[in-house]
């Protein structure tokens, strides 16, 4: 039921930022006039980045697999990367297709329950670390940039609550979500490292069962272990999850140039991170809506862009990566299906792995 109201209040949240960007009828048709002069091979080169984009995203999952011992044909696990490609479109929180991953590459994998679960987890967790490495390095180097307009920051205002929100009122939408995305790094970074301290102190099997984490915290403790003696094979995982995320923003850069936008590569690479990551908060269905709202406020105050535009180049890269999501469904439907199985039966043999496994160290 939980799950069930907070997908209604997605669907609401999602609609509503939808109606509110479309409500202006000058404004959609910009829209349409913009799209209409869009540049074919543009929206080519964007699909391909996509394409690249899993081709990588398999290659990491297959090194992962490999240390634990899973040896799966090179297709049939880009089938199944391109069916979680489907599901993080429509499943909260972007985990969604990893759930999915992890229930049919068990099957791909008989008496190796656990170690795929690891690997997956891994996979999300280096990926994770990839694009917060990428973020904080652009950030740094163009943190100026980025705080265009924005007031003088005396970090002594956080003790003064009064002072911190006359701060926000006068900071501009830009800075709004840089320092939000900040924060969103920091607690992931700092709950990263609170699990390293767990596993290296050897206290993840002390925390008490009826803790909420317990489960995926030992999932994790093992996991360290497990690819920690395998550093090169991580290494290298890590390494090439760079080029998933640079690729990924290529889409929306082959959008813009689809659209005649202009808006440097730099530029663009640098505010993709955050819009990202804000995006990827379970606000809304996929990030939909939210993702637009960003893009408008970032390509509008910082390099110009029109915001019809602007929302056009975040509605063209959306449409890219659906589309490799639909044909993440075409292949779905020829996979196993004798062995599909509901959402909710999935995500429950996934918790109760978790557990397993949990249990079992």
């Amino acid at each position: 039921m939980k799950k069930k109201i907070i997908t209604v209040i997605q669907v609401i949240v999602t609609v509503g930022i939808l109606a509110w960007i479309f409500r202006d009828p000058k404004q959609r048709r910009d829209m349409a006039e913009a799209l209409s002069h869009a540049d074919p091979f543009w929206i080519f080169i964007g699909i391909l980045c996509y394409g690249i984009v899993e081709l990588i995203a398999t290659v990491r999952l297959q090194i992962l697999l490999r240390v634990q011992g899973i040896r799966v044909g090179s297709l049939r696990l880009l089938a199944l990367v391109m069916i979680g490609i489907l599901f993080n479109q429509f499943m909260p929180g972007g985990v969604g297709g990893d759930v999915v991953k992890i229930f049919y590459l068990l099957k791909e994998t008989p008496g190796k329950r656990a170690q795929t679960l690891l690997a997956v987890l891994m996979d999300r967790l280096i990926g994770m670390l990839s694009i917060m490495t990428i973020a904080a390095v652009l950030i740094w180097l163009r943190f100026d940039w980025l705080m265009q307009g924005a007031p003088a920051f005396n970090h002594s205002i956080l003790f003064h609550p009064i002072a911190l929100i006359d701060w926000i009122k006068q900071a501009p939408g830009t800075t709004k979500f840089v320092y939000l995305a900040i924060v969103i790094f920091a607690s992931a970074l700092l709950g990263i490292t609170a699990s390293f301290a767990i596993t290296g102190f050897g206290l993840a099997h002390k925390i008490p069962k009826r803790f909420p984490l317990h489960d995926k915290l030992v999932d994790l403790s093992v996991a360290y272990n497990l690819y920690a003696r395998a550093w090169k094979a991580s290494l290298f995982a890590f390494l090439i999850s760079s080029g998933v995320h640079l690729c990924s923003f290529g889409v929306f850069y082959a959008a813009a140039r689809a659209l005649k936008a202009g808006v440097s590569t730099l530029d663009l690479i640098t505010v993709m991170p955050i819009i990202n990551t804000v995006a990827s908060l379970p606000i809304s269905v996929g990030g939909a809506g939210v993702r637009e709202g960003l893009f408008q406020t970032f390509l509008n105050t910082l390099c110009g862009i029109p915001i019809p535009v602007a929302t056009v180049i975040s509605l063209t890269g959306a449409a890219i990566v659906l589309f490799w999501g639909l044909l993440g469904g075409v292949v779905y439907l020829f996979y196993r299906p004798s062995e599909h199985a509901r959402l909710s039966v999935i995500e429950h043999d996934v918790e109760e792995l978790e557990h397993e496994v949990a249990e079992s160290e």
